[in-house]
Formats: C-alpha cells, sequence, structure tokens
C-alpha cells in the first residue's frame, strides 16, 4: 500500500502504557535493586552480630566504619535502580498508597538497613565512648544521604506521562518541536498520532470531508473497565468481525482505554462495508 496522505486535527489522546520493552527493563532493574538491597540488609545484620560480641568495644573501628560504608554504597545503588526502573513502569498517582511507597521504596529501605545498627551502636555501654562517637556520627552521616538519595522528589507516574504523552503526540502532529517527546512516551505518541491520522484517512465521506474519530470495538467482557487481552477496533459496526458481538464505539482515545489498541488492517475491505469511500492513497494502520 502507498503511504497515506495526513488528516486534520484529530484527538488522539489515551492512557499510557509501558511496552513489553519497558517492563522488561524495569523488572531485571528491580531484581538488581534487589539484590543490593539484600547485601546492604546483610552487612547491617552481621555489623549487629559484630557488635553484639563485644567485636568493637576496645577497637576495630576501622571494620565497623568499612560496614557502615558498604551498607550504604549497596543501599544507594539500589535506590538509583530502583528509580530507573521506575521511570520504565511507573505507578498510578490514582492509588497513593502503591505509589508512594513504589517512588519512595529506596528512603525506606535505607532507614531499615541503617536504624537498628545505629540505634545498637549509640546504645552500647560496652564500646569505647570515642569509638562510638566516631562510628556513630559516620553512619549517621550516611544513613541520611542514602536516605535522602533514597527519596524520589519528582516521581513519574502513568497520568504524567500520558499528559506528556499527549503533548508529544499533538506536537508531533502539528509538526511542532517535540520539546514533551520524553524518550519514555516517545514510541507510543508516535504511534497514537499514527493511528489517529489512519482513521480519519479511513472514514472520510461527504459528510465527514476530513475524517472522524468514531472506531468500534468488542466491548470488555462482563461489564468490565478493560478487556484481558487486547482488542481490534474497527471503523464501523457493520463489519464482519463485530457481528454478532456485544459493541462499543467511541473515540479512539476511548477505545485504547478499554485495551482496545490495535487497528483493524482489514482497512480498505472495511470501507467498503462500511460505505466509506476509498481515496487515491489508500491508509495503512501502524503497528502497535
Amino acid at each position: 500500500m502507498v503511504e497515506r496522505k495526513p488528516a486534520e486535527e484529530v484527538d488522539v489522546t489515551k492512557e499510557w502504557r509501558a511496552s513489553q520493552d519497558q517492563k522488561s527493563g524495569a523488572k531485571r532493574l528491580r531484581l538488581l535493586a534487589a539484590i543490593a538491597w539484600v547485601v546492604a540488609i546483610g552487612g547491617e545484620i552481621a555489623g549487629i552480630v559484630l557488635l553484639r560480641q563485644h567485636k568493637f568495644d576496645h577497637g576495630n573501628l576501622g571494620l565497623l566504619i568499612g560496614i557502615l560504608v558498604a551498607i550504604a554504597v549497596f543501599a544507594i545503588a539500589g535506590s538509583l535502580m530502583w528509580k530507573a526502573a521506575n521511570k520504565h513502569d511507573p505507578a498510578r498517582e490514582s492509588e497513593p498508597f502503591r505509589f508512594f511507597v513504589q517512588n519512595q521504596l529506596g528512603a525506606i529501605i535505607s532507614v531499615v538497613a541503617f536504624l537498628p545498627l545505629l540505634a545498637l551502636i549509640f546504645l552500647d555501654p560496652n564500646m569505647d565512648p570515642k569509638n562510638k562517637k566516631i562510628a556513630g556520627g559516620v553512619g549517621a552521616v550516611l544513613a541520611v544521604a542514602a536516605t535522602l538519595i533514597g527519596i524520589d522528589f519528582s516521581p513519574p507516574s502513568v497520568e504524567k506521562y500520558t499528559q506528556d504523552m499527549n503533548q508529544c503526540a499533538a506536537q508531533i502532529k502539528a509538526s511542532q518541536p517535540t520539546t514533551a517527546c520524553s524518550p519514555e512516551v516517545a514510541e507510543q505518541a508516535k504511534q497514537i498520532a499514527a493511528d489517529s491520522d489512519t482513521v480519519a484517512a479511513a472514514t472520510k465521506d461527504d459528510a465527514h470531508p476530513a475524517g472522524q474519530d468514531v472506531v468500534y470495538w468488542i466491548a470488555p467482557e462482563e461489564g468490565a473497565k478493560t478487556s484481558a487481552t487486547p482488542h481490534v477496533f474497527h471503523l464501523c459496526n457493520a463489519v464482519s468481525p463485530l457481528r454478532g458481538k456485544t459493541v462499543n464505539h467511541g473515540s479512539v482515545t476511548e477505545a485504547y482505554a478499554q485495551n482496545a489498541s490495535r487497528i483493524t488492517k482489514q482497512i480498505a475491505m472495511e470501507q467498503a462495508q462500511c460505505g466509506f469511500r476509498k481515496s487515491e492513497t489508500a491508509p495503512s494502520p501502524s503497528t502497535t
């Protein structure tokens, strides 16, 4: 098929979803972060055991500081990898508890990795006061640093990515500088713009010379808000794949929101079944 002509303004909004590659990358980073945090907490446990065995009462200050530094290094490394994973696959602001825990888990783990050991250091009656002061001071500084690094002061979210993606898609359609197109949203924004153009170009008729933003898809099962598996959206409800089915209709926005996120590949056939005129440059669907 030859390339289609661009259509006029059409709403291209949809909810951002992490791609399979983004989910895989996030899963790998979270696994590495978890390993780093396990090592950090393991270092804390080792320090507590040695402390209870009175290994630091009158010496071994270098070993204790080394343990504290190692805890900080692994706690911070885990936090940085966890933050990177959240950029690939963020939580939703509409789920406040999960949103908070997922984005601030690095800070939480850092507190867990330091607080019990620091408490035992400061409360140990047998440790040399000078060593206690030095080890406690170093540990407190490292704990604060690890906790602050673990905090995400500007956490990503599905809602924020959706807004950015829609702005990016609008910029692409208007041939404007793509200032909103971060790497996390650019690919899907391009798909939105392409699918929107395809639908508009394929649904032109005498009443709608610029095309329409109305598509049809199989309704989610048992009244659910979204389908469990991706569905195809079509140009009208008279097409053969929708016969005998419960059908929803709406904008491309609404189709994507219900997980009807793949445009039909039988555009020419559906144009004939729906009564839309075929242009000289037949539209071709994008891949999603």
